[in-house]
């Protein structure tokens, strides 16, 4: 019974030490800020950053989920992080991990951080993430270009699918939806972080590119050729066009492989995110 006491109140000691440091800033010993009003300024920011003109001018946009704020912060580019009062312990490591990193942490109440999340359900935590420059070229052996896909969801489904298959970048092209809107970021799970993204207002122009640096453009369209029979494996870039129209007369025009998958049921097409997976992973597929 003794052993089992001193055991237990040497875990509430050690609770309180990682708590500590957790909580209390390393130098001066300042306990964290916690914002009250939904009119603080900080506030506001993250409201206005729902924006793609407020995100453009600060340079920044708004992670809400646990495991991209995880990313953000051992990958250095979080610049702000709030956490919902109350859930310090929950959060206790990210917070030190954050404050070595020298980002700023605050407490958010819990009408705070509803008022600042876009998530009908806070996950009590989000962070300002610094947005990274765009490449201007890209490389390695498949890339995925978005031709005008407008669904947030399909933009972010697209990118999480290229990155589980290994792809090496993705392009997007005028019209797809904002790579850093709420909605994308939460379908991307993270890859993000993980895929090099291209944006460009002339994807014709980057394709033809592309093609005299020897890759195959292979463009899904109705019509088409079987996809399984003829997809480029090595050096392509394979593009998906927009939910309503598929592909511009553009792109058509710059692509190398016109193809399609086969419709072997009354279905006449497929959701992009869905037919994008399919076509991903035949690409990615070693034969």
């Amino acid at each position: 019974m003794q052993t089992e006491k001193y055991l237990r109140l040497l875990f509430l000691a050690l609770r309180r030490v990682l708590l500590y440091n957790a909580i209390i800033r390393p130098l001066g010993g300042t306990k964290l800020k916690e914002i009250t009003s939904v009119h603080n300024s900080v506030v506001q920011l993250l409201r206005a950053l729902q924006k793609p003109k407020a995100r453009k001018e600060n340079g920044v946009f708004v992670a809400e989920s646990a495991k991209m704020v995880r990313e953000a912060v051992e990958l250095g580019l979080c610049r702000m992080l709030a956490i919902e009062s109350g859930r310090e312990e929950e959060y206790a490591a990210l917070i030190e991990k954050a404050e070595q990193a020298g980002c700023e942490t605050l407490l958010f109440s819990s009408a705070v951080m509803q008022a600042a999340s876009t998530a009908k359900t806070p996950q009590g935590i989000l962070c300002t993430v610094a947005i990274p420059k765009p490449p201007k070229t890209l490389s390695g052996r498949r890339i995925v270009a978005l031709d005008g896909v407008q669904d947030p969801g399909n933009v972010g489904t697209i990118l999480r699918t290229a990155d589980a298959a290994g792809f090496d970048g993705a392009i997007l092209g005028a019209g797809c939806a904002d790579l850093y809107g709420a909605k994308t970021l939460r379908a991307t799970m993270g890859s993000v972080f993980r895929v090099p993204v291209m944006m460009t207002d002339d994807l014709p122009g980057t394709l033809e590119e592309m093609k005299k640096r020897g890759y195959a453009v292979a463009a899904t369209e109705l019509g088409g050729q079987d996809f399984y029979a003829h997809c480029p494996r090595e050096n392509a870039v394979l593009v998906i066009g927009s939910e309503g129209q598929g592909i511009s007369q553009a792109v058509r025009s710059a692509a190398t492989h016109h193809l399609a998958l086969p419709m072997r049921g009354g279905a006449e097409s497929l959701n992009a995110a869905v037919a994008a997976g399919i076509m991903i992973y035949e690409m990615a597929r070693e034969v």
